[in-house]
């Protein structure tokens, strides 16, 4: 049986919710939509810049895709009664600026995005109930898979991805016989060889960082606030700071990580986005880094790779908090919905 609510009231209009959503899944959609409108802009401009058709291809797919998921979105908030959020319009992408980024980084840059969009939907999808919302997580994670697929194909083939160092295949199984396994700090000891998961996340982290650093670059060089450009540069020396430690540790046991160029960033000046969705783009790729740095932390069973990747981890999080405190002086930070302040409503009436 269906059951009918009559509970919302918007513009002296009683609305009727069939099946309401909860709170979490209000809070999950809000941010999909920031997200979603955001990497279509971005999407937007690539595509009016790329010279290779099979690149076009993906990125056109990717934006149709979301285009479908957004709309979906915006109704689920209309039937709800729920207002929708501005997110990211024509006014923050200038399709008209010159090439920022070398060909390959477009397709770079998506999968990376797409990297996000899978730890988002996973959890998105944990916090859940309502069967229209189940759906909406559900066709973005196909999408996701599909373009992230296709992305990896597409940059190995054009060799401006690098795949993970190639290892000696294990012939044996072992269990660890000694807490020595942990040890990283004792100088009198060697320090025992790097497994596969631990190189595993360390060639991922140079792999980010790498693109990252590039494309902060590009926005650094042409953000219009100065505020903005400082605090840029800052997060371009912070991705230089974790590959070079990442880099080391590679090194100490004689793997060389063959990255690729970083020389993806051309001579433009001129914003193809505003500084507004610049801002918010760092912060949604901040969030992924210090879940990223979360996850190598806890499966990193060598102490002294844990307490770099720590140490970094902190970096990170002030440095996110430094941009989140600049875009709310700036007015670019919207504001997620919340619930009612009890207090406030008892003590004013």
């Amino acid at each position: 049986m269906e059951i009918i609510y009559l509970s919302k009231l918007q513009g002296g209009i009683i609305l009727s919710l069939t099946n309401p959503i909860s709170s979490s899944e209000v809070g999950t959609l809000w941010l999909t939509y920031q997200e979603k409108t955001l990497i279509m802009r971005i999407l937007e401009y690539f595509m009016k810049k790329a010279d290779d058709d099979e690149a076009r291809n993906i990125l056109g797919g990717l934006w149709q895709e979301l285009n479908y998921y957004v709309i979906e979105i915006e109704k689920i908030f209309r039937n709800q009664g729920i207002v929708i959020p501005i997110g990211f319009n024509n006014e923050d992408v200038n399709l008209e600026a010159p090439k920022l980024y070398d060909n390959g980084f477009d397709v770079m840059i998506v999968r990376i995005l797409k990297e996000v969009s899978m730890g988002m939907y996973t959890i998105n999808m944990n916090m859940a109930y309502n069967d229209d919302v189940i759906r909406v997580y559900e066709g973005l994670t196909t999408v996701t898979h599909k373009i992230y697929k296709l992305s990896t194909q597409y940059l190995l083939k054009k060799g401006i991805l690098a795949p993970p160092p190639k290892v000696t295949m294990p012939t044996t199984t072992e269990f660890i016989k000694s807490k020595q396994y942990m040890s990283g700090f004792n100088p009198f000891n060697s320090k025992r060889a790097l497994n596969d998961i631990e190189l595993g996340f360390l060639h991922h982290g140079i792999e980010t960082n790498n693109i990252g650093m590039q494309l902060i670059t590009g926005f650094a060089q042409c953000a219009q606030n100065k505020e903005v450009r400082k605090y840029l540069e800052k997060g371009k020396d912070l991705a230089k700071k974790q590959i070079k430690i990442y880099q080391e540790i590679l090194l100490d046991h004689d793997i060389q990580f063959s990255a690729t160029s970083g020389s993806t960033v051309t001579t433009s000046t001129v914003a193809p986005f505003s500084d507004k969705l610049m801002m918010n783009c760092i912060t949604f790729l901040n969030g992924f880094c210090m879940v990223g740095n979360s996850f190598g932390t806890f499966f990193t069973l060598r102490n002294d790779i844990s307490l770099k990747i720590t140490l970094l981890a902190k970096d990170i999080y002030f440095y996110g908090q430094e941009g989140i405190e600049i875009m709310i002086k700036h007015g670019w930070l919207e504001e997620p919905p919340q619930t009612e302040d009890r207090h406030q409503l008892i003590n004013n009436t």
